[in-house]
């Protein structure tokens, strides 16, 4: 595989981050040193040299509360996402939104610059539950959790068994560890409920809790440490 993408998998960098290592020579493969677009083995001997400060990066994880009508990702004219909204709070620059939230919908989401973490949140393979509470405009049936949980099928796919807990009549929360496109909606939509407020409020360790609107909360101490043994092991 290509050097960059190599050090990613083994949690020394972001691909980007591994270009720039590179570029300032401190990567070496088999004692040579490593060239943008190298190609590496397992059995390869891949190090990093040079001061600790210049090939170590200082992550940062904040939970952040999506308001409804913000966009996650690559706003369309007139429409308005998470890097526009969060300007002027002090943030690092280069933090970015892991993952997705619909623009109808809002609460929980993880920001920060640590590349590493994108791909084992997002990819399918690794399992992370995530939380919603979800208010429908009709009652909910008294078959509906446990159609809910024992998976159902949207379009040619059928979900996977999940978490339901019924709040009142028209409101549950559901535990998910997959994450289809406008999932909890289609869900609800295939059992003839319509969703009125869709709220994250969890992502594996991390609550939302009290956090307002379009408001951030650092992510430190034990429930970060919490967090990344649960992440990246």
């Amino acid at each position: 595989m290509r050097i960059n993408k190599y050090l990613a998998l083994h949690n020394f960098s972001t691909r980007r981050g591994a270009d720039g290592l590179i570029e300032k020579g401190l990567v070496f493969i088999n004692g040579k040193k490593a060239k943008l677009g190298d190609q590496v083995e397992e059995t390869d001997k891949v190090e990093l040299k040079g001061d600790k400060k210049e090939i170590s990066k200082s992550y940062v994880y904040y939970a952040y509360n999506k308001p409804i009508g913000t966009i996650t990702h690559s706003p369309s004219d007139e429409e308005v996402d998470i890097k526009e909204k969060i300007k002027g709070k002090n943030l690092p620059s280069d933090v970015f939104p892991i993952g997705r939230l619909d623009k109808a919908s809002h609460g929980l989401i993880i920001l920060t610059n640590d590349g590493r973490i994108t791909d084992k949140l997002l990819n399918p393979k690794y399992i992370h539950e995530k939380e919603y509470v979800v208010k429908t405009l009709n009652k909910l049936r008294t078959s509906f959790k446990a159609k809910m949980e024992a998976g159902v099928n949207i379009d040619d796919y059928k979900t996977k068994k999940c978490i339901v807990k019924i709040i009142d009549e028209n409101t549950f929360r559901i535990t998910l560890t997959e994450g289809k496109k406008h999932q909890i909606r289609r869900m609800c939509s295939a059992l003839f409920q319509e969703v009125a407020d869709l709220k994250r409020v969890r992502i594996m360790n991390i609550r939302l809790g009290s956090i307002r609107d379009n408001e951030v909360r650092k992510i430190e101490g034990p429930e970060l440490k919490n967090f990344l043994e649960l992440v990246l092991k």
